[in-house]
Parts: structure tokens; sequence; C-alpha cells
């Protein structure tokens, strides 16, 4: 009988300093959930975007959520995927608002709705102080990504390219 409680004990032991190692080594693991913001530089539409799976409004604004580590690692990445309306005025030349003419002239418009894809590495944010992620639509269906918690504009935030920007004649390949 004194062996099996002292095997029970040891078990028990052991399955506690495994339990307590496991929280030292996920304390690196941990996520929360932070902002989606969109900053559209271009002159067409970003109707939508997801970011790993997470949906949000592409129209500029912050959209709740996206789930990420509280302490940036290496090989952290971002599979953003968009959609872009190029004549986002377009509307203004369509026929009446609840008509048969505007409905077909809708649907049509929809078929060039471009839609785009890319992978692109989330940059490192010191020690817990990510504020989110925040996409940059640029010219020539280029992405680039912040985890700033300075806002676009400021002095601090490392995108500095100009808004409204037009698409080139020809973008680099």
């Amino acid at each position: 009988m004194g062996l099996s409680i002292r095997k029970v004990l040891l078990q028990g032991l052991y399955g506690f300093f495994g339990l307590t190692l496991f929280g030292c080594s996920s304390a690196d693991n941990e996520m929360a959930g932070g902002n989606l913001e969109a900053v559209n530089h271009t002159v067409h539409a970003i109707n939508c975007m997801s970011v790993n799976g997470f949906r949000a409004d592409g129209g500029g604004g912050s959209s709740c959520c996206i789930i990420m580590p509280i302490k940036w690692r290496p090989g952290l990445k971002a599979n953003i995927e968009w959609e872009v309306d190029p004549d986002p005025f377009a509307y203004s030349k369509w026929p009446s608002l609840g008509t048969e003419g505007y409905r077909v002239a809708q649907a049509q418009h929809k078929k060039n709705y471009q839609r785009h894809s890319a992978i692109v590495d989330i940059p490192e944010w010191p020690g817990t102080e990510s504020c989110g992620l925040k996409v940059h639509f640029l010219v020539c269906n280029q992405i680039k990504v912040t985890t700033s918690c300075w806002g676009y504009g400021s002095p601090n935030n490392p995108i500095k390219d100009p808004l409204g920007m037009k698409e080139p004649a020809a973008c680099p390949q």
C-alpha cells in the first residue's frame, strides 16, 4: 500500500512540474485581440479585406478584431486578401436607384471588381506594444503592414507613402 501511495504522489508531482514547465514555455505563445485597420493610398476603393481569415472593412477606420501573439516572434506573416473597385464613382452615371437599369448596371460593374492576395511579413514590435495591425494599400497592388501605435501621418509612423496615389502606366514586375 505504501508503494502505491508513493507512486501516485510521484506521478502527481511530475504532472505538477510538467504543467509548470508548460506554463513557462507557453508565455511566449499568448495571444490577444487587436484592431484591424485599412489605409487606402490609392484612388480606387478597397471594398473589403481579410487578414489571416479575419475579415474587416476596407474603407478605412478600424474593425474588430485580429488575434495576434502578445510578443512578436520571427516568421509572423499576414495573409491578406482584398477586393478593389477600380471605378468607385461609376454609380453616378447609372440609372435611378431602385430601377431595373440600376440593378443591371450594378451587376455589370461588380464584374470589374478585382481580387488580390499577398503574404507579407509582420514587422517586429517592441515588447508587448503592438497596436493591432494596419494594412496599407498601395498602387500596383502592393501592401505594407505595421503594428505601430502611431497613426498615419504622424512623423513616428513608419509608413510614409502619400494618399491618393494614381496607378503608374506600368507596374514593376
